[in-house]
């Protein structure tokens, strides 16, 4: 064992499970542990699993499996975990199997397995904690759980339900990123639309004035602080049409990430959704006439039990009406656990994937013409990659690793992490292109 014990890390999922991982490490560090970069420096490894589709576990279990062979000592956490029999079935030499957002029971599972070096000194870590992300943006977890309960989804067995996080607690660690050298906040939860429902909108303080713990009132504090602040996780709720005008206003990035998921009513109702297709439609509508350069991504789920030709042909006339700018599309697949996997009706996975594929080929122009109505514009755009062949950033209508970029072909002198006026000179299916103004 090496004089400092090293922790090794392994993080998958979505970005509610990095920020998970982000706080086991910022613990990690705060008790004295070295952060390995490899399995071949680690003590042990901490592998945080995510466990919402098929592929997904197997990449888990894969990991897991990987963890083990190069070093032998591993602790599981994460959504999988919450699915211990799956992980010990596969791998029964695992050190302990912990659930989500479990910082306490994973620090001590460390602690039984890999003493900790001495009493935590908080000067080891920065104000703004460890971060998996690049130095200018972060993620902002708002809250934990969900009180929906749609039929194909595990995430509230997973998580639980809604738990939403003190306002005052939420803006100081915004703050602290913000003093760090964050240009970027993404707000994250499983559903953001809700924040402050499970305490009722209570009144909370910050920099001693009272705010209540509400989305709005959360956006706008976020709006005062000079960062741009993107919104991911959003239900089509009557109130989140009161954070458009914040969007026109500059306060907000001009950019929704909302999971319609579906657009026929039946399927809608079957899935165990919130709204219906007419007054989505409506929704966008009003949302484009406040705010002209908002840029909606969505995801939509092809092949649902009972998805009969008809209703996949209302979610293609839903997209042709809605010109969303950014789609992503999966093929249904079974979730132990989810109760969809009750429904009548199955549609053959080859034919859910087909119906995947023609929805994406089908979205892509629409996206393209989306793309090519912002040739010869300007825009801000923060980059966050430089090589030989250019710069790529993102502008409001991106966001990292899940939307296309903004290629600066003459990258000379551009930094990561810099804010860049540019104008947009071309488009492919996914990216822009765009040249230096000034």
């Amino acid at each position: 064992m090496s004089q400092t014990p090293s922790v090794g890390f392994v993080s998958l999922g979505c970005p509610k499970a990095t920020v998970d991982s982000e706080r086991i490490l910022t613990r990690l560090r705060a008790e004295g542990y070295a952060i390995s970069a490899d399995y071949e420096g680690a003590d042990l490894v901490v592998v945080n699993t995510c466990g919402f589709i098929d592929a997904a576990v197997e990449e888990s279990l894969d990991a897991i499996g990987e963890a083990l062979a190069e070093n032998g000592r591993v602790i599981v956490t994460g959504c999988l975990g919450v699915r211990d029999d799956v992980v010990l079935g596969a791998h029964p030499q695992v050190l302990d199997v912990t659930g989500p957002h479990a910082t306490e029971q994973v620090m001590q599972s460390i602690h039984r397995h890999l003493p900790k070096p001495h009493d935590p000194f908080v000067d080891l870590v920065p104000p703004q904690g460890i971060r998996l992300t690049p130095e200018h943006y972060a993620y902002l977890k708002i809250s934990e759980g969900c009180n929906h309960r749609c039929s194909f989804c595990i995430i509230p067995s997973m998580r639980g339900d809604l738990v939403s996080r003190p306002i005052g607690e939420v803006l100081r660690e915004a703050e602290k990123l913000v003093e760090a050298g964050v240009r970027e906040v993404l707000v994250i939860s499983q559903d953001t639309s809700a924040y402050g429902v499970d305490l009722k909108y209570r009144t909370g303080f910050w920099g001693g004035r009272p705010i209540k713990t509400r989305l709005h009132e959360l956006c706008e504090a976020l709006g005062s602080m000079g960062v741009w602040v993107r919104l991911h996780y959003v239900y089509p709720y009557p109130s989140v049409d009161a954070l458009i005008p914040l969007m026109a206003e500059g306060k907000l990035l001009p950019y929704l990430d909302v999971p319609f998921q579906h657009a026929s009513p039946r399927i809608l109702k079957a899935m165990k959704r919130p709204a219906s297709s007419e007054n989505v439609l409506e929704r966008i509508r009003r949302w484009r006439q406040i705010c002209p350069e908002i840029a909606i991504r969505s995801t939509f789920i092809t092949g649902f039990p009972g998805e009969t030709d008809e209703d996949f042909e209302a979610l293609l006339s839903f997209l042709e009406q809605a010109r969303l700018d950014r789609v992503g599309a999966f093929a249904y697949s079974p979730v132990e656990g989810a109760s969809a996997n009750q429904l009548p009706d199955p549609v053959p996975a080859e034919l859910a994937e087909e119906r995947r594929q023609r929805l994406l080929e089908f979205q892509e122009d629409i996206s393209t013409q989306r793309l090519e109505a912002r040739i010869g514009r300007r825009c801000m755009v923060v980059i966050d990659e430089v090589d030989e062949d250019g710069a790529y950033g993102r502008s409001a209508g991106e966001a990292p690793e899940i939307d296309g970029m903004v290629i600066v072909p003459d990258a000379a002198g551009i930094e990561v992490g810099q804010m860049l006026e540019v104008r947009i000179t071309d488009c492919d299916v996914h990216d822009l292109y765009a040249e230096r103004v000034g």
